[in-house]
């Protein structure tokens, strides 16, 4: 398999292409590496290829707050100015600064 670089960054927020969420990515893993089930259960017709990063993203949609793992043809950069309120965040990142997220160390 080639294995690409990843377009988008830990802390980034962005919305799925096709369908209503979006999220702040917080680990990228650089070619598919879920479970078979979860793969064979994406429609073959929209099932996107394995060698290319998938990321794993704080989701929100307008009913609730989730973890989504996303193939990076399906994600694009959320120009909304917006914050995403995922509970699980402050454990992960500092504060939204209008573009994104930076990653939070807590040294203690």
């Amino acid at each position: 398999m080639h294995t690409a670089l990843a377009k988008f960054g830990l802390g980034e927020v962005v919305r799925h292409r096709s369908h209503p969420f979006r999220g702040v990515i917080f680990d990228v893993d650089p070619e598919f590496s879920n479970t078979e089930e979860w793969y064979e259960s994406i429609p073959a017709e929209a099932r996107p290829s394995r060698d290319q990063p998938y990321y794993h993203l704080l989701a929100e949609n307008e009913n609730s707050y989730y973890v989504a793992y996303v193939s990076e043809q399906n994600l694009v950069r959320d120009r909304s100015g917006e914050p995403v309120d995922h509970p699980d965040l402050p454990d992960l990142f500092g504060a939204f600064d209008g573009k994104g997220y930076p990653l939070h160390f807590d040294l203690n």
